[in-house]
């Protein structure tokens, strides 16, 4: 096995991060209180919505996000198959059913607005955005179709922290968005989660859900605040901590000369990229600001993905993949009957995406040493 010279992904995390979680472990308060709070604050800020709900990932954020909303049994949600898995099993948490969507285009890996018209029943109940890779999706589209079609709107944005479009941020679109803390994110605690929202009774909703439906918190208790509390709904464990609360906050002030070193890096792979028959790079020029998260390419039609991949990594450059379609896995495959065909452009683009290396702290010599590796690679 060859040398890993150049990794898929670096988490950014030096001595400011932890100067503040030791900072915590010497307060000695380490679950949920005044960091998180802090935290919930300063992430609603940056996103610019009324509310932020830390919870312990992206995944359960969402799950709560769609029970706030009141999914349930016998409801469809809207959702893309090249996702991570958690964008869909979050419906099923609920009771609900995922209808698959597929993508814009080639060069727009995003949910197509066009095919979410043509999915709409009179079971549809909401509509589940991916940002993929930290690219915003056509918001504007899909909220008037939204509105038209009294639907709700939650943001996936587990890749978007940061990300803008048409002047408003990823995560506050929506009647909710969801983001990831997740290692290899732009902005990272481990793992660990945000739910935004502008919605007054979705916030507080979430907010109760994620501690057992508790009427009171254990800070609150501490501090003479309350006297016992009560369970008011069937809840969940779904609560951060103030450790990751606490990194969460230096990681956030790092974000945005974070996301502008990974347009440059972006950059400089399309120009080094640019022109080349056959090879496909996806968001050449696409609108908004992108967060920059993921850096896919499509190998020839043809090629072998797998052979190229293995090719990189005798060269020391790690890769990935992002995604195996949802519909295309075996749960879901046993579960809804989907297979193959289902969905076209999801499927080209799943079989022939790579995604390269792509972090904060990456040199120019390492893009050039990447792209070198990669039309080393290539079948042409």
């Amino acid at each position: 096995m060859s040398e890993i010279r150049v990794p898929l992904s670096i988490p950014d995390v030096g001595q400011k991060e932890i100067k503040a979680v030791t900072a915590v472990l010497k307060r000695r308060w380490l679950t949920m209180g005044e960091e998180t709070t802090a935290f919930e604050s300063e992430f609603a800020e940056a996103v610019g919505v009324e509310n932020a709900v830390a919870v312990s990932n992206c995944t359960v954020g969402l799950h709560l996000s769609l029970l706030a909303l009141g999914v349930g049994p016998g409801d469809e949600l809207l959702v893309p198959s090249l996702s991570f898995v958690a964008t869909a099993n979050a419906a099923l948490y609920c009771g609900a059913t995922p209808i698959f969507c597929d993508l814009s285009g080639l060069d727009d890996l995003n949910i197509s607005a066009d095919d979410i018209e043509k999915r709409i029943t009179p079971a549809t109940k909401g509509i589940v955005v991916v940002h993929y890779g930290g690219y915003p999706a056509d918001m504007t589209r899909i909220t008037e179709i939204a509105k038209e079609k009294n639907l709700f709107v939650v943001e996936d944005a587990a890749q978007a922290a940061g990300a803008a479009c048409d002047g408003t941020a990823c995560g506050a679109w929506g009647d909710a968005a969801c983001f990831s803390f997740y290692s290899t994110k732009n902005a990272t605690t481990g793992e660990g989660g945000m739910v935004t929202t502008n919605r007054k009774d979705v916030a507080e909703r979430v907010r109760l859900l994620r501690s057992h439906a508790m009427t009171a918190t254990v800070l609150e208790r501490d501090r003479g605040e309350r006297f016992g509390y009560d369970v008011i709904d069937l809840g969940f464990n779904y609560r951060i901590d103030e450790l990751r609360a606490a990194m969460g906050r230096v990681q956030l002030a790092k974000l945005p000369a974070a996301n502008a070193r990974r347009r440059e890096i972006t950059d400089l792979y399309r120009a080094e990229l640019s022109g080349i028959a056959g090879l496909g790079v996806p968001f050449r020029g696409a609108p908004g600001d992108s967060a920059h998260h993921l850096m896919p390419v499509l190998v020839p039609e043809g090629d072998d993905r797998r052979r190229v991949a293995d090719a990189m990594r005798k060269r020391g450059i790690q890769t990935s993949v992002h995604y195996r379609p949802i519909h295309l896995m075996s749960y879901y495959r046993e579960r809804f009957g989907s297979g193959e065909a289902m969905l076209p452009l999801t499927e080209e683009v799943a079989g022939r995406e790579l995604t390269l290396p792509l972090y904060a702290t990456m040199t120019d010599d390492q893009v050039g040493e990447v792209c070198d590796a990669l039309l080393e690679s290539v079948e042409w």
